[in-house]
């Protein structure tokens, strides 16, 4: 991969990467359209990081279609696939980390403790060995993609993080590997998610600014649904991921929510429409 990767920048060639988990969707299509709108040649990759997951987590059943993925990629026109075993990636005495302090620690980094330090570590092994000169992430793992994206900054990354729209079902749930875990009842209460994303964006629309306010409308949404159990639901400012006081900024309106067994998040991004400007934009 990485003689690949010279010789494509030795052709002046742009490098698009697509960092994947596998089980692709739609979202993961996205993606790739977007990079092969902007890049050639476009690498995609597919490794279950053991690194990301806790002890109690899914890691064991997380979902797993080599070669039905791979099917995919060859219809997308996807270049090549970088597809290492953890053996290669992790090899024996791997000792080195990275940790991104801040951003680490809050929403996803504290109900998965170590969880980011896992995805910081392969992301940068991935963009080291791919070279990319834009890598391409989705928006709804906001904290992982601004957490990327700030590690990038610090360690002076030749790459470009790129941050691309949720894509959604018909119904409005963001598509997800994990929502195959659901069963049919648990599907249609996964709606309430996007649901009470709707009610904070109508609250906000009609001039609502103030974040407790906003958060209470999000948990009596979710409270709605039997099914789901709030992991968390917070209004943070989406550059430091810290709780706002009233949306001011562009933000984040971040959801955590346990439906049955299976955990799925989802976010609503807000911003001004002008510097100052009290009118907001919207982006679900």
């Amino acid at each position: 991969m990485k003689e690949k990767a010279r010789q494509a920048r030795a052709e002046n060639r742009i490098i698009g990467l697509v960092p994947t988990m596998g089980a692709l969707h739609d979202g993961h299509a996205s993606l790739i359209a977007r990079a092969k709108r902007e890049c050639s040649p476009v690498i995609a990759s597919i490794f279950v990081n053991p690194k990301q997951f806790g002890p109690s987590e899914d890691f064991a059943k997380y979902p797993r279609s080599f070669e039905t993925d791979c099917e995919k990629l060859r219809q997308a026109g996807v270049d090549a696939l970088l597809a290492p075993e953890a053996a290669e990636v992790y090899p024996k005495g791997f000792s080195t980390y990275v940790h991104v302090e801040g951003l680490s620690e809050k929403l996803e980094g504290r109900s998965r403790p170590g969880h980011f330090r896992g995805v910081s570590t392969v992301v940068l092994k991935l963009l080291e060995i791919v070279q990319p000169h834009r890598a391409y992430f989705g928006r709804k793992d906001a904290q992982q993609a601004r957490l990327i994206t700030h590690m990038a900054r610090d360690l002076n990354l030749d790459s470009e993080i790129v941050v691309c729209p949720i894509v959604r079902e018909p119904d409005g749930l963001a598509l997800s590997s994990r929502n195959a875990y659901l069963n049919r009842e648990e599907r249609k209460a996964a709606t309430v998610l996007v649901g009470a994303l709707q009610a904070a964006k109508q609250e906000l629309g009609a001039g609502h600014r103030d974040a407790l306010h906003l958060a209470s409308t999000l948990r009596r949404k979710l409270d709605s649904e039997p099914l789901a159990a709030v992991d968390y639901a917070a209004v943070v400012d989406a550059e430091s991921f810290e709780p706002v006081v009233r949306v001011s900024c562009a933000c984040y309106v971040l959801l955590a929510v346990f439906i049955g067994k299976t955990r799925l998040i989802d976010n609503l991004y807000v911003e001004p429409k002008a510097p100052g400007s009290d009118e907001l934009v919207f982006h679900l």
